[in-house]
């Protein structure tokens, strides 16, 4: 896959997301932010008023700390792809 259809992909997975209007279970939501975070180079602290929820997103960072952008990206598009494979 070129760099070009993975961002294109990506995007789309971005936009399904955003779209969604019920709510994602919490390991799914966690999993979605680590991805997104390293696709997009993005490392800023979690922003959460509570805690916890800074941890979790902190832990759901360090578990994603190998991949590269294009692996998150990918990474990122195949969970969106098997979570709405039956939802839909």
């Amino acid at each position: 896959m070129k760099n070009s259809d993975l961002d294109i992909e990506f995007q789309e997975a971005v936009e399904r997301v955003n779209a969604h209007t019920e709510p994602f279970p919490a390991d799914t939501l966690l999993k979605l932010y680590a991805f997104y975070k390293k696709a997009t180079n993005d490392y800023g602290r979690p922003k959460s008023k509570k805690p916890i929820i800074n941890a979790f997103k902190t832990n759901a960072l360090f578990q994603a700390k190998g991949l590269s952008e294009d692996d998150a990206k990918q990474s990122y598009i195949d969970l969106v792809n098997n979570y709405f494979l039956y939802r839909e």
